[in-house]
């Protein structure tokens, strides 16, 4: 039997609904809602991560054991478990949706491991709970394998994010209509363990504010800063304002990791928005490859583009304006939470042009550098460049012989790159001339930009491939992706990994754009 201590607060210092009945209805006056996972009938462990293993203190045999395939499948619970749904509600594509709540998340309960961590352990596709809205609260094996392998990568890349312990099958199939055109289909079923230090959403505090619940929302607030935010002093009369602050600055720090690399979150709700300032519910992200600042992964969001690449700032900041209105109506005044809203825009400008500096090999952003930055984007735009490539790319130009043939491969049109060329020359040697006026070397430069921008990426088609394989029993390309985001700065990645996007992907489902469906 698995041995894992349990301390579970959020089910024990905040009121839920203990009757554990699964059906579908408003819970009032609660937190949680108790909920058992439905057993499944043949479960099958796929994969799992060694890292988050350790951090629960488990072994590798643990994850071989038959405990661990019954537990995190969802068949049984260990000593300790507290199984429930939480309560929370959000603005889904910028309009109030009401009570949503953990429709196919079952959480497990809080782990204390040995360095005195606390993680919370949550089952995605675990069964009915009262928040699954007449659906079935199950997951498919493709949306399971694609945010077992994201949070595993996202985690790597030194972004922060929800992590995944195991990824498991249920050996039962599940009904979805994946492209939501009409034509439903059967498709195997799988789990995934979950993991984090909290999975509390600006979503949990917008419920109870929009249910005038103000005892239980500041109740949940008092218990988010003591467990959570152990650096903001409860006694203080401005605590509120101070752990706000803090909020918006971790969603501005997040949001500028995401540019870094070029993810797209796909469905940035406010009920997928991490309070602690994590990556969370991988559903149809996606990583920019020909680079395009209003590309969306999205099928749902394929009219309005609100939540594209570079909208992404912009909506962080408006899911945090939702959220000031929530404890609004328990702070002393909205008035107030304003200075938070104004230390994001502020973070988000001081870490974006920091980030940008040290991807194009800058000690040093100045203003002048806002354009060049600029200028590049634009030509990358306009020339399908693939961004991850073009800047492991960039990092091997010498600033004295500047040669835009080093950058080439980054293209996806042989017909763009020439007729790119000369513009691409241009901005080249204005490069040339800015990294010239610092005191650096070509191989510090290259070695410092090299440890900011990706050689690997979980690219969608990389994902795709990996799913298929899968459903046909193999697993060696989910090893392969996990092996290659292990280290995802390094050189020496197989290149069947670091290739761009190949012609046949633009168009194949799961490989340009996804809907919500899993």
């Amino acid at each position: 039997m698995l041995q894992l201590n349990f301390n579970n607060r959020f089910v024990s210092e905040l009121p839920g609904d203990d009757s554990g009945i699964a059906k579908s209805r408003q819970t009032k006056g609660v937190c949680w809602s108790a909920v058992s996972p439905t057993r499944v009938a043949r479960p099958a462990l796929l994969a799992y991560s060694g890292e988050v293993l350790r951090i629960l203190d488990l072994s590798d045999e643990d994850a071989q054991s038959a405990s661990f395939l019954s537990a995190f499948s969802g068949n049984s619970l260990l000593p300790g478990m507290n199984s429930y749904a939480a309560c929370y509600g959000g603005h889904q594509f910028g309009n109030w949706a009401g009570q949503l709540g953990d429709g196919r998340a079952i959480a497990l309960g809080e782990v204390i491991n040995r360095s005195g961590e606390r993680w919370e352990l949550q089952l995605k596709g675990a069964g009915i709970t009262p928040y699954s809205r007449n659906a079935d609260g199950r997951a498919v094996l493709r949306s399971s394998v694609r945010e077992f392998l994201c949070s595993e990568a996202m985690h790597h890349l030194g972004i922060p994010t929800t992590r995944a312990l195991s990824l498991i099958t249920s050996g039962e199939t599940v009904m979805r209509d994946m492209l939501y055109d009409g034509n439903p289909g059967l498709e195997p079923g799988a789990i995934v363990c979950r993991v984090a230090p909290s999975f509390i959403r600006f979503g949990n505090f917008e419920i109870l504010a929009s249910r005038s619940e103000h005892q239980l929302l500041q109740q949940l607030i008092e218990f988010t800063i003591t467990r959570d935010f152990p650096e903001i002093d409860l006694k203080s009369n401005n605590y509120i304002e101070s752990w706000f602050r803090l909020i918006c600055e971790r969603t501005a720090r997040l949001v500028v990791e995401w540019l870094r690399v070029g993810f797209v979150h796909g469905v940035m709700n406010t009920d997928n928005m991490s309070i602690i300032g994590l990556t969370i519910d991988y559903g149809p992200y996606g990583w920019i490859d020909n680079f395009d600042p209003g590309w969306t992964p999205n099928t749902t969001d394929e009219d309005y583009r609100r939540y594209t690449l570079a909208q992404q700032p912009a909506v962080a900041r408006w899911n945090l304006e939702r959220l000031a209105d929530a404890l609004a109506t328990v702070a002393p005044s909205r008035a107030v939470l304003d200075g938070g809203l104004a230390h994001f825009d502020s973070t988000f400008q001081t870490q974006l042009s920091t980030m940008l500096a040290a991807k194009f090999g800058l000690l040093k952003w100045t203003d002048e550098d806002a354009d060049l930055v600029e200028s590049v984007f634009d030509l990358m735009q306009r020339a399908e460049v693939d961004m991850t490539e073009f800047f492991r790319r960039l990092a091997d130009i010498k600033q004295s012989a500047p040669d835009l043939n080093q950058l080439r491969n980054s293209f996806y049109r042989e017909a763009l790159y020439r007729n790119h060329s000369e513009l691409f020359n241009t901005w080249l040697a204005r490069y040339a001339v800015r990294l010239s006026a610092q005191q650096d070397t070509d191989e510090a430069r290259k070695s410092r930009m090299n440890r900011v921008n990706p050689r690997f990426i979980l690219r969608n088609y990389l994902a795709q491939q990996a799913i298929e394989a899968a459903t046909a029993g193999d697993t060696s390309q989910i090893n392969k992706l996990m092996a290659a985001a292990r280290h995802p700065y390094d050189d020496n990645i197989p290149a069947e990994l670091t290739a761009k996007r190949p012609d046949w992907a633009i168009n194949k489902p799961g490989c340009s754009m996804l809907s919500c469906s899993s």
